[in-house]
């Protein structure tokens, strides 16, 4: 029988931890002393064990370990010598900083950056986008949002604020607040390129970092503030083609308030925009006096694209289910949902082959322990099938061709 040229000698698994620098995980690990009483369970081990949970979308540690001792002959591939017991894992997660894996996904960003889309966006500069995402806890671990139920019980919650490159589709800074936390404190974290556009909501809502944005040159839409006050010192004729797009308005207006003690005035454009589709009328806030009012409408449109990156990671990622019941433990569950999505990403634009997203993680989460050669399956699948089907008509050299119209064999 012919042998199908999709097996190979390792896992899909080890094939998706071949993108990952072994020895640099180790050096990380080392410099941080993240390994310290550790004598089996390191870093990458860690690292592994984590990601074979969050591709198998594992609900509890008991599931992940006895999962991996189920394929115990295979753990070598992956150069384990064998599956943690539950008890190291658990404390695995809750002891080992969860900073090591903040330090493996950024030097997996920086090194893979080369693969990545990186054309220029608008006005041959980059464009970011930030929000934020709450994840809902199973216990109050992390304070949560809104008003506690009336049995006085509420879940706690973790929120997730992101900066992502809206060409590569991926986070280049990630922070973690309690879900009751106020959004405006991860801006002022944020530093890019002069002449780099960012997109925000009006949770960002702060004249001071308005002001530090303007004065790196760096370019911010937002929208305008309900009841927010200020001064208009003029205002420019729409043309009629941007009229018919649904510009009304183009002015610029002075941002300010009397309470803060700095008392900012800051200079700003407005662009009030009616946007057929939901009849609905937004004020667009932006510090760019060049770029036509529809662009400004545009570039702000694109903000939706974070929220598919959050609804990517929660979809196909558990983050539903903990393994911890700690700070520490959950912040490690979301940064190797992180890592296995940029991993998932690498592979997704190596590949001929278009696949969606979501396709993708379910062929690697139903074969993440079986010897096939991933990309190859991936960018041709119907020849694996074909091959199978050829093989199972074929019986001591006799074919297809060999049987009578009611399927039994002929001499």
């Amino acid at each position: 029988m012919s042998k199908s040229i999709f097996f190979t000698g390792q896992p899909i698994l080890n094939q998706l931890l071949n993108l990952i620098d072994k020895s640099k995980v180790k050096a990380l690990a080392r410099a941080g002393k993240y390994d310290h009483y550790y004598k089996h369970f390191d870093t990458y081990t860690h690292l592994i064990t984590m990601l074979y949970s969050t591709l198998n979308k594992c609900t509890s540690s008991r599931e992940v370990v006895s999962g991996m001792k189920a394929c115990s002959h295979k753990l070598g591939h992956l150069g384990i010598l064998k599956a943690p017991g539950k008890s190291t894992l658990c404390d695995g997660n809750k002891n080992r900083s969860s900073d090591i894996f903040e330090q493996i996904y950024a030097f997996l960003y920086l090194e893979h950056s080369k693969l990545l889309p990186d054309s220029r966006a608008v006005n041959n500069q980059k464009l970011f986008i930030a929000d934020s995402s709450t994840i809902t806890l199973f216990q109050e671990i992390l304070g949560a949002a809104g008003r506690s139920r009336l049995n006085g019980k509420r879940k706690g919650g973790i929120k997730v604020h992101t900066l992502i490159n809206a060409e590569q589709d991926l986070p280049v800074k990630i922070n973690f607040t309690a879900a009751n936390a106020n959004d405006m404190t991860f801006l002022k974290e944020i530093n890019l390129d002069p002449g780099s556009f960012i997109v925000f909501d009006k949770g960002y809502v702060d004249y001071e970092q308005y002001q530090r944005l303007s004065t790196q040159n760096v370019f911010f839409v937002t929208r305008q503030r309900k009841g927010a006050r200020y001064i208009e010192e003029s205002s420019s004729l729409v043309p009629e083609k941007s009229r018919e797009l649904g510009v009304l308005n183009d002015q610029i207006i002075v941002l300010g308030t009397r309470t803060h003690a700095k008392k900012i005035k800051l200079k700003a454009r407005m662009v009030t925009f009616f946007d057929k589709q939901k009849e609905r009328t937004f004020e667009f806030l932006t510090n760019n006096f060049e770029l036509p009012a529809i662009q400004i409408a545009d570039l702000y449109k694109k903000r939706w694209q974070i929220e598919v990156l959050f609804k990517r990671i929660k979809q196909n990622f558990p983050l539903k289910y903990f393994l911890g019941d700690n700070v520490n433990a959950i912040k490690i569950q979301i940064w190797c949902a992180f890592i296995a999505d940029l991993l998932l990403k690498l592979v997704q634009m190596q590949l001929k082959k278009k696949w969606a997203f979501s396709n993708l993680s379910s062929i690697i989460r139903l074969h993440l322990m079986s010897y096939i050669n991933l990309f190859a399956f991936l960018n041709n699948p119907d020849k694996l099938a074909s091959a199978r089907i050829t093989n199972q008509l074929v019986i001591g050299g006799l074919d297809i061709g060999s049987r009578n119209k009611n399927g039994l064999a002929v001499s």
